[in-house]
């Protein structure tokens, strides 16, 4: 009787989420219907008309797909730069001791900070850092988004990488050591291609946070409905101007 009451439970639980994720996309789906038939799905993703307040009510998303897929993949870029060295120093080099817990605390905290602190610190902080560089004359654009986009997705790519890679069998490591094995050579043999499913999870969470992430963005990229011909231009991206003309 217990079992089939737990199970029933744990039934109800897995549909609850399907029933949910089904809603999502018959909402947005039924939402956007009339869009599709005015413009075909082809057309609403290749046009980068967008003037919604026109009297010919353009809706072209292209300019805004460019510009997500520009930041984002910029930021990963930086991300992988320097979440997988954290990785290494927290889950391989130093792994166990008090350094690797003390700097594991301070990524997790990072990852805690509400993304509209980071926008305004990328807004006090990196904008006026990049018109002094002379990316931009005033600051606002791709690269300045991407950069903080980054510094907020390093934290979850290198605590995730960091579990996987403290997760590889010790017994691997030992053997490789054992035949005169160098800790480089078990890094890049034994502990990257064991962990690696895991590191490449870790990256695609990563991307979904920075092609989700609306206020920081926001806040820096210029907002404006153009294509990005650069990193030094202004754009938009989907998360950003649905904030910006919500309503």
């Amino acid at each position: 009787m217990k079992d089939n009451l737990f199970k029933a439970i744990l039934f109800t639980a897995a549909a609850s989420v399907l029933l949910l994720t089904a809603g999502i996309i018959y909402a947005l789906v039924g939402s956007a219907s009339e869009a599709f038939r005015e413009y075909g799905f082809l057309g609403f993703i290749t046009n980068s008309e967008w003037d919604p307040r026109s009297a010919t009510e353009e809706y072209g998303a292209f300019s805004f797909v460019v510009g997500t897929l520009f930041t984002a993949s910029f930021a990963l870029l930086i991300c992988l730069l320097f979440s997988l060295p954290v990785a290494l120093f927290t889950g391989e080099y130093f792994k166990g001791t008090k350094i690797s817990s003390f700097v594991s605390s301070v990524v997790n905290l990072l990852a805690g900070i509400p993304s509209i602190v980071y926008g305004l610190w990328g807004f006090y902080a990196i904008r006026p850092l990049v018109v002094d560089l002379g990316i931009n004359s005033q600051g606002f654009g791709v690269f300045t988004a991407s950069v903080v986009l980054a510094i907020m997705i390093i934290p979850y790519a290198s605590s995730l990488s960091g579990e996987f890679l403290s997760m590889v069998p010790n017994n691997l490591k030992e053997g490789a050591y054992s035949m005169g094995a160098t800790r480089m050579e078990v890094i890049q043999h034994i502990s990257l291609p064991t962990a690696g499913s895991g590191i490449v999870a870790a990256y695609i969470l990563a991307l979904g946070r920075a092609l989700g992430e609306t206020m920081a963005v926001t806040m820096l990229i210029g907002n404006t409905n153009h294509v990005p011909k650069g990193l030094a231009d202004t754009g938009n991206t989907m998360a950003s101007i649905i904030a910006n003309q919500f309503g």
